[in-house]
């Protein structure tokens, strides 16, 4: 079974593109790594994301920078090769759900 669930931030606003007539939100989460048997902080992992269609409109019309989501979805690799002919590739997210919790922090 391919099926992932993250809670985390999002690291910059949603961006938006269209694919073969279909909406497409492209963004990216920070989600915090658990403290070390320490107590140490040990950051966070960034994961793309990109969601389609209707979900993908909700997202970029109601998120930013900042705010907590929970992603639902698949993981997948993408790979293609540079202009230069080196062959690169990297994993992804396919968000079947993005579920908004807490709105970004406030600056004090």
């Amino acid at each position: 079974m391919n099926s992932i669930n993250l809670t985390g931030r999002l690291t910059a606003d949603p961006e938006a593109r269209t694919a073969r007539d279909a909406h497409v939100a492209d963004f990216r989460l920070a989600v915090h790594r658990r403290r070390s048997r320490e107590g140490e902080d040990r950051g966070a992992v960034f994961v793309d994301v990109v969601s389609f269609g209707g979900l993908a409109e909700s997202v970029v019309r109601y998120l930013e920078k900042g705010r907590q989501v929970a992603v639902t979805g698949r993981l997948e690799l993408d790979e293609w090769e540079t202009h230069v002919g080196e062959r690169r590739s990297r994993h992804k997210v396919v968000a079947d759900e993005v579920e908004f919790l807490a709105r970004p922090r406030e600056e004090v």
